[in-house]
């Protein structure tokens, strides 16, 4: 599979702040990856790195299997990586066409652009009567002006209302499924976990995770139970079994997080051995949320 942006050991220092701290992980052609982290993580800094507008303090980075220079392959990418800065006098289609004269493209792919993100009925409205979900949106299409083989958003539902966030995030899978590589930085879980199939996770600069979204989520799992009675019980025999690894109560229930892979039947038939009737047991897959929080709160 083609490597389409390839990072090593990138590093980037603000005096004492260490922004990107030896960052490494490569973007494969056809998938949608997130850069997932709390305000603050370094997601916009990497953004700015690899588009040539932050210079690396160290490491580098490189384009379409480094056939490419930096230059040249940005020619291939678009970016949204602040508010862009629209006419508010003129409408849709004017602004689209004076970014085509910057940018050196053809005119001829606006209407189709335009439809793309949902914003060709309102083709001939002026930018300043849209609402902040149709900015976005417009800036989107701006970014898809030159058809780029990787389209980079950097946090692309930041302050928009529920429905907004909804477009958003449907225009992103629809330009996925042509084909188009896209990577987008984000601090909100739900967005990664829907839109994206990789995930980079990080925190104050450092990669704490690479891989697969579906692979993050898929580990051994945990168990919900609860008893009427004899709690502390329950607590002490399964502290005690080989195939959990950690035991939390939350509220009235108390979670069991797997270290290896066991099913409901041998946990139910261990704890009845035990002299312990469960009132309640589900088996759960882990949510990105409780993967994502497992991993900052431990590094």
């Amino acid at each position: 599979m083609e490597t389409i942006l390839s990072l090593k050991n990138l590093d980037k220092k603000y005096g004492a702040v260490h922004a990107v701290n030896n960052l490494s992980f490569d973007i494969q052609k056809g998938n949608v990856y997130g850069i997932l982290g709390p305000n603050g993580s370094g997601k916009s800094t990497t953004l700015g790195i690899i588009l040539n507008v932050v210079n690396r303090t160290s490491g580098e980075f490189s384009w379409f299997n480094g056939n490419l220079s930096t230059h040249e392959a940005l020619k291939k990418v678009g970016a949204i990586i602040e508010r862009p800065n629209f006419y508010p006098y003129m409408t849709a289609s004017q602004n689209l066409n004076l970014i085509c004269t910057i940018k050196g493209v053809s005119p001829e792919k606006i209407d189709e652009k335009l439809k793309t993100v949902n914003l060709y009925e309102r083709r001939n409205s002026k930018f300043k009567t849209f609402s902040l979900g149709m900015k976005q949106r417009l800036a989107i299409a701006s970014a898809l002006l030159n058809d780029p083989e990787i389209l980079i958003l950097d946090e692309p539902t930041n302050g928009l209302d529920p429905q907004g966030i909804h477009e958003i995030r449907q225009i992103i899978q629809h330009i996925a499924s042509t084909g188009t590589t896209i990577l987008l930085a984000s601090h909100l879980l739900d967005e990664v976990e829907k839109v994206c199939s990789h995930v980079v996770v990080i925190r104050k600069g450092i990669k704490l995770y690479s891989g697969r979204v579906d692979e993050m989520t898929a580990s051994n799992g945990l168990f919900e139970l609860k008893v009427d009675s004899g709690e502390p019980k329950l607590l002490e025999v399964l502290e005690k079994h080989p195939a959990i690894g950690k035991v939390i109560k939350e509220h009235e229930t108390i979670i069991a997080t797997l270290s290896t892979n066991i099913s409901s039947t041998e946990i139910n038939s261990f704890l009845f051995e035990n002299g312990i009737t469960l009132s309640h047991l589900v088996k759960r897959k882990p949510s990105l949320e409780q993967q994502f929080l497992d991993l900052t709160n431990n590094n």
